[in-house]
């Protein structure tokens, strides 16, 4: 009703012409008005009398009385058709010139959230006029009007082009909040590094000065930030405090729309992500109709333990019958992400979506069959028509994106080979794309060629002219690229054989070519990159260890994390290394309580392999708050994080206990071990059963060899032996077994390292003999990774001597006869102990 006066109010000060104002009847019918046919009442009454001031009055109320109402009792189709709408638009389209520009805005804004059809002519006339007079539009107007091109897709139009330049020109004039947030949102397309910067300093101040409770603004400075792609993390701790306080007001819709830009920026908060797991299941009982249900659904799946997940699925099988078609396709993927195996419910979705296969649109049929696909749900006439909506989609697609989206799920499903209009389809938009489009592409084209039948014989013409293609195309682009940063986010997702075999070189040569652009706010991404293709390039590393350290204090302390990990999992050990984790120590430390849980578990552990053990951060995660507050996060953190950071906490605590037993922190993932054991399914292979036997021809019988030993701490040793005082082979007690399974393996006797340690014969020692595959070397040399090194350390505090066989020199030329192999392992394992 507030809203209604207001907007009544703001009509009536319209017409208001300074002095004395005449009675006007017409204005006083519709300031009484209190539903939209009374409006139309007004209207049809007075079609002879009406000025473009009640005109606009009426127009804007009838938005305000749908805007009161929830989505689903909106009755905007049964406006559009009253006669009486139609008098409007016409009565409006005649008066645009008599408008003034609040009123011309205001009208466009309405008419738009009506569903007014952007090509109609009135639409088309009121844009037209704005563009005439855009020049002296107030802030508030230029906003409102910049909504409105964005509602007509015209985000990249010249005229709002225009509106860009407006307000960089005017940035330290706007002092609202609301209409900066909604100004940067629309022109987030066009705006220039400077200005996006200056944006988010303005938007900055004003979040400060502006009323806490209007939660609208930071969320559309995160939106911004997305859309951008640009994650300032102080700004977005800033909106996130400003939500966080907000949450107790927050809908399933909002929550869940906050959550997905977080997620698009990688930003991960555990206080706000428990705080709305809370909120959410507050609203379980109020969500009852399909519409709040299914965003409630979509926002807390996630996040929820096992039993409200069964209570959301069991609400979801009963409302699934009235469910709309996307509504079906959320829920869809909702299950998806929590990897249901809800079968009754899969069934009933999968089939109100089999339905309404008529009302998605390409991309939606896509994500359908993505979804039902990784749920693994089992009905072939399905799929045999969704390969063909999505063929006949393909053949007509004109956007890259879409080809390419449309394609990569096409090439998940069990189909015969692709004919020649797919691939042409596909090679005719592979110019338009960029580095991650490309690497798509030919996981696409691999997964082709392993499931075409003249595979076995040679791979065909078609899929090597693509490759070909693919290939001409990703070395054009790195070789014509001059933008670090543009490049960075091209590669930000890039994985997998044909990038790695076919552009990895040629990427690395271009990062050393723009090492000039390398600053600040760039080198945690690009340290990821590095890490992520496990490639080590001293160059770039000491650029990048240079960098940083000449920049630390600017370098969130949160970035600290992907900055130094490079330099501690591909173990570049130098005097720019040891310098740079000392910065990073000192940026951190003073905010470790401002740490998310989980990411202060992987940065210690990342310290750890580099054999670093800062005390405060070390205190910090083994005190009892801490491993509190981690349990809860993880509770709402997706499978594979929570399982990664869980194995990583053992990994630390493991590292702390060997390392820095002055710490006195125990030792507490003594069962959590013995669970993942027998989880394990461990299988000999065939190189270790070759090992394993010359290692008893080599120490004299097999009994002097254990396979799979498990020490104390819970590393698994390929094969154990042990030898006296005059470095002869001791045998053991049992004889060492090639059909030991993972609950029989061999294990040291529990208890203190120093009694395990009395159980060997005086002046003996233990051997490991570890065989080391790629994944412990750098992709580009034999350079020993961090985590293997760190293995090594810890394998000698716990008394071995430590044998390591890289693969490189076990599968050599040299090494190709069993002699050869054994007279290696004779040279690694009597070697002088001195040498």
């Amino acid at each position: 009703m507030m809203l209604r006066l207001r907007c009544v109010n703001v009509c009536f000060r319209r017409l208001l012409h300074g002095g004395t104002v005449n009675r006007d009847q017409v204005l006083e019918q519709l300031r009484v008005c209190s539903a939209e046919d009374q409006v139309f009442d007004v209207v049809g009454r007075n079609k002879a009398k009406l000025t473009v001031g009640h005109v606009g009055c009426a127009v804007g109320m009838l938005w305000q009385f749908q805007r009161e109402k929830p989505q689903l009792l909106r009755t905007v189709e049964l406006i559009r058709s009253h006669p009486q709408f139609l008098t409007l638009r016409v009565l409006a389209e005649n008066k645009i010139s008599l408008m003034d520009d609040l009123m011309l805005v205001d009208m466009l804004y309405s008419f738009l959230r009506l569903n007014v059809d952007p090509h109609d002519s009135l639409v088309q006339q009121l844009v037209s006029e704005a563009w005439l007079r855009i020049d002296r539009f107030p802030m508030a107007s230029l906003s409102k009007f910049a909504i409105c091109l964005n509602d007509q897709h015209l985000q990249h139009s010249p005229l709002m082009g225009r509106i860009t330049s407006i307000v960089d020109q005017r940035l330290s004039c706007i002092d609202d909040a609301r209409i900066l947030t909604t100004l940067m949102i629309s022109m987030s397309s066009l705006v220039s590094t400077r200005l996006r910067d200056a944006l988010i300093s303005r938007a900055d101040h004003l979040l400060d000065a502006m009323d806490p409770s209007q939660y609208n603004n930071p969320r559309r400075v995160v939106q911004f930030l997305r859309n951008v792609k640009y994650s300032h993390r102080p700004l977005l701790e800033k909106c996130n405090q400003i939500l966080l306080c907000n949450v107790p007001r927050l809908d399933a819709e909002n929550i869940g729309i906050i959550m997905g830009l977080y997620q698009s920026l990688q930003f991960n908060n555990c206080d706000f992500r428990l705080a709305v797991k809370e909120r959410l299941i507050e609203l379980i009982d109020s969500s009852t109709d399909p519409f709040s249900f299914t965003k409630l659904f979509v926002a807390l799946a996630p996040l929820a333990s096992p039993d409200i997940r069964e209570r959301l699925e069991n609400t979801a099988f009963m409302l699934a019958d009235e469910l709309s078609a996307h509504q079906a396709l959320a829920l869809a993927e909702a299950l998806e992400e929590i990897n249901s195996r809800n079968l009754s419910l899969l069934s009933k979705i999968a089939s109100l979506i089999q339905r309404n296969l008529h009302v998605y649109k390409p991309v939606e049929v896509a994500r359908v069959t993505q979804a039902l696909y990784l749920l693994q749900y089992q009905n072939p006439e399905l799929f045999t028509k969704l390969r063909s909506i999505l063929m006949k989609f393909l053949q007509h697609s004109v956007f890259p994106y879409e080809v390419i989206m449309l394609t990569r799920v096409l090439s998940m499903l069990p189909c015969p080979r692709p004919d020649e209009a797919l691939t042409s389809r596909v090679e005719a938009v592979v110019m338009q794309c960029n580095l991650n489009d490309l690497n798509t592409i030919s996981l696409t084209i691999a997964k082709w060629v392993r499931n075409d039948p003249s595979y076995r014989h040679s791979t065909p013409s078609k899929y090597v002219r693509l490759l070909q293609t693919l290939n001409r195309c990703g070395h054009q682009r790195l070789q014509t690229a001059d933008r670090l940063d543009l490049v960075l986010e091209e590669l930000k997702f890039v994985s997998g054989e044909w990038f790695e075999e076919m552009l990895l070189e040629e990427t690395m040569a271009m990062l050393q070519r723009m090492m000039d652009q390398i600053n600040w706010t760039n080198v945690p991404e690009l340290s990821l990159f590095l890490t992520k293709m496990n490639c080590l390039c001293p160059l770039l590393m000491d650029h990048i260890a240079r960098v940083a350290i000449k920049d630390i204090d600017k370098i969130h302390y949160s970035a600290t994390y992907a900055t130094l990990l490079p330099f501690s999992v591909l173990n570049y050990d130098s005097a720019q290394a040891d310098e740079l984790y000392d910065a990073c120590v000192q940026r951190f430390t003073p905010h470790i309580t401002s740490f998310d849980p989980h990411l202060l578990v992987l940065l210690a552990y990342a310290l750890a392999v580099a054999d670093c053990f800062p005390e405060e951060l070390v205190r910090r995660i083994f005190s009892i708050d801490f491993l509190g507050k981690l349990d809860s996060q993880l509770e709402t953190l997706p499978d594979a994080l929570n399982m990664r950071t869980r194995l990583r906490l053992m990994d630390l605590n493991r590292a702390v206990c060997l390392e820095c037993p002055e710490f006195q922190v125990p030792w507490f993932h003594e069962r959590y071990c013995q669970q993942l054991q027998k989880k394990g399914h461990g299988s000999i292979s065939p190189m270790q059963q070759q090992i394993h036997k010359m290692l008893g021809e080599v120490l004299g019988g097999i009994n002097f060899v254990r396979l799979s030993v498990v020490t104390p701490y819970f590393y698994t040793v390929d094969f154990e032996c042990m030898l006296d005082s005059h470095r002869q082979p001791l045998a053991y007690a049992t004889q060492s077994s090639l059909q030991i399974s993972d609950g029989e393996k061999a294990h040291w006797a529990t208890g203190s390292l120093e009694k395990v340690k009395d159980e060997l014969p005086p002046g003996a020692q233990r051997v490991s003999v570890d065989f080391l595959d790629s994944k412990s070397f750098c992709k580009n040399s034999h350079h020993m990774k961090g985590e293997a090194l760190m293995r090594k350390r810890h394998l000698e505090i716990l008394g071995y001597r430590v044998i390591q066989i890289p693969h490189f020199e076990w599968n050599s030329m040299e090494l190709s006869t069993p002699d050869a192999w054994k007279e290696y392992l004779k040279k690694k394992i009597f070697r002088d102990l001195s040498s």
